[in-house]
């Protein structure tokens, strides 16, 4: 009898927490939600953070503001949001850099980039452009592979560091083409972008802000963009694709996740709200201006890009021995 009354009072303690858990989606959001971002203003996850936020304060009835918690190479802000009440009232902004290079770049990693987050939509990507200086004798993405095949480790390239996208990209890069180039790392994109210009290193794969106005003078060569599309700012620079190396493809992007645990009504309404928010003409128009592109992308598809890129990443920097040292 006592073990029948205390199933009775389980399933009843189950029920109400179930009815609670669904009254509480359904009047979400009753306050301002807060999108937290690993990187400092500026730059591809900062302007996708500001790209969203207004919009989705339309949208979705309540204050979206952004807090930026740089530091640690983003695992201030992931842990942050991973350790954060699953309501839906604190997000990450997540960069693939972060999302599916840290875990195989840090030993002791304090998230699980799938068991810690919940998706709710891909943003923004960016695509990286293969730029390199005058004095490389080339005219064309075959001419370089061809005369880097001729010169092992006799060009070098530029990173924004070791262990950033420009560096793991690049070492794809050598991975797909069979090249051989020496890495110089910088403290980001200035001082990178510095020496590429005097001459000192040859070859930098990155995102168009940091070379295409350089590009569009003439002072580096563009010699193809690594995403689907055509850059619309170096319209004249083909993709991998049409240059004759359609296996590699780099691009940044950048999702918005929940702490795992986030109920389904109010992720399923995170992620309605985003999709109307990137329907809005002037997002579009904010986008383009801003060199990114907007990519909406279902939980779903955004769980399975994570899942696909995680082992990738994973092979490429274990077998190029990268480290942030």
């Amino acid at each position: 009898m006592e073990k029948s009354m205390l199933t009775k009072k389980l399933f009843l303690i189950l029920g109400l927490t179930a009815l609670t858990s669904i009254a509480s989606a359904q009047s979400f959001p009753d306050k301002p939600i807060t999108l937290v971002v690993p990187n400092p203003p500026g730059g591809l996850v900062d302007t996708s953070a500001r790209l969203l936020s207004e919009p989705l304060t339309r949208v979705i009835g309540q204050t979206v503001v952004v807090d930026n918690k740089p530091g640690a190479s983003g695992n201030i802000a992931y842990q942050f949001v991973a350790n954060a009440k699953p309501d839906g009232y604190t997000l990450l902004i997540s960069y693939s850099g972060y999302h599916v290079g840290n875990p195989a770049l840090m030993d002791k990693l304090p998230w699980d980039p799938v068991k810690d987050f919940s998706p709710i939509a891909l943003l923004t990507v960016s695509t990286n452009v293969i730029a390199v200086h005058p004095s490389v004798p080339v005219n064309n993405l075959k001419e370089f592979i061809a005369y880097a095949k001729a010169n092992p480790g006799k060009l070098n390239y530029a990173s924004q560091g070791n262990g950033s996208v420009s560096h793991i990209g690049t070492e794809m890069f050598k991975q797909t083409t069979g090249v051989e180039m020496v890495h110089v790392p910088y403290k980001g994109s200035g001082p990178a972008i510095q020496d590429v210009l005097a001459g000192q290193v040859q070859v930098f794969i990155t995102t168009p802000p940091s070379v295409m106005q350089h590009v569009q003078s003439g002072k580096l060569k563009g010699l193809a963009v690594t995403g689907k599309n055509r850059h619309p700012g170096m319209p004249n620079v083909p993709t991998t694709a049409e240059a004759g190396l359609p296996s590699f493809q780099l691009e940044s992007w950048v999702g918005l996740f929940a702490p795992a645990g986030t109920p389904a009504p109010v992720v399923a309404k995170l992620t309605d709200s985003v999709k109307k928010s990137f329907t809005l003409p002037e997002v579009k128009e904010r986008a383009d201006a801003a060199g990114v592109e907007l990519r909406y992308l279902t939980p779903a598809a955004t769980d399975a890009l994570v899942k696909k890129e995680l082992p990738y990443w994973n092979k490429v920097i274990k077998s190029s021995n990268i480290t942030l040292d």
